[in-house]
């Protein structure tokens, strides 16, 4: 990436379960500071490329590097929200936040600490002694949310975090994220079946095509100015245009996969 090192960079990729071949060929480069959205089919491997990312996943081919480097093992410079919050429901919000540094090995004592601050960033002051089954589905994601970048990953994967969200509470977070994300930009490689979500959050949109075998197709820059204002934003006539420049790609792809699913 011009102008600043590059955080993930995936040559020829080639990932494999079995006979299956789930993703044929990707090349994809995320910037040191860069927000990458990747839209696709269902059944298209964007989790599957996050898992290779993180280590999880070992590609049958191509090289994985990580600020240059060949990724051996595990990914320790990534940060993973998941779709499904990993909270544990006996711990409260506070607790939950920190429980990778207790992991880490600091005292229960120093995670409150650092715990408490990240709660306020998502907007939860007050609700640090709270369980899981107390707070609403939008305020336990806020609690996931802060749980992951509380461990200052260089590289932050999210996998459909706000899917299961209704659509106000989805704007509420995605304005909280692009706070976050631009006070202490890190790389962000964010997976999303919405192309409203994808193009109001992401310096680049990525598109892969059905399934299986799956490549990219499609990688469009977004030039909507920052800060971007989420509740007006998707009204603008420059949205409008990138948003169909981007689902005619998208939608051939969604077509061909709902036409092999009959």
């Amino acid at each position: 990436m011009e102008g600043h090192a590059t955080a993930v960079d995936l040559r020829d990729v080639m990932i494999r379960f079995g006979e299956f071949t789930a993703v044929k060929s990707m090349d994809l480069t995320v910037g040191e500071t860069e927000f990458v959205a990747v839209v696709g089919p269902t059944g298209c491997g964007k989790s599957t490329i996050l898992n290779t990312v993180t280590g999880l996943l070992k590609p049958a081919a191509g090289d994985v590097r990580i600020f240059g480097k060949p990724l051996a093992g595990l990914n320790d410079q990534s940060g993973y929200m998941l779709q499904q919050e990993g909270l544990l429901p006996w711990k409260t919000a506070q607790d939950n936040v920190g429980l990778g540094l207790v992991f880490q090995g600091r005292s229960v004592e120093e995670a409150r600490e650092r715990a408490r601050p990240w709660l306020a960033k998502v907007g939860l002051r007050g609700f640090e002694e709270r369980y899981p089954h107390q707070l609403s589905g939008g305020q336990r994601k806020r609690v996931a949310m802060a749980q992951t970048l509380i461990m200052e990953p260089r590289i932050v994967l999210m996998d459909e975090p706000f899917s299961a969200l209704d659509v106000h509470t989805r704007r509420l977070m995605h304005r909280i994220l692009l706070d976050l994300w631009q006070a202490d930009r890190r790389s962000l490689i964010f997976i999303t079946h919405d192309l409203d979500e994808a193009i109001t959050l992401a310096d680049r949109v990525v598109v892969m095509s059905a399934g299986p075998a799956s490549r990219m197709v499609g990688d469009v820059r977004i030039t909507l100015p920052r800060p971007r204002d989420v509740s007006a934003l998707q009204t603008t006539d420059e949205f409008v245009a990138l948003y169909r420049e981007i689902w005619s790609l998208l939608g051939a792809e969604v077509e061909k996969s709902y036409a092999t699913q009959k």
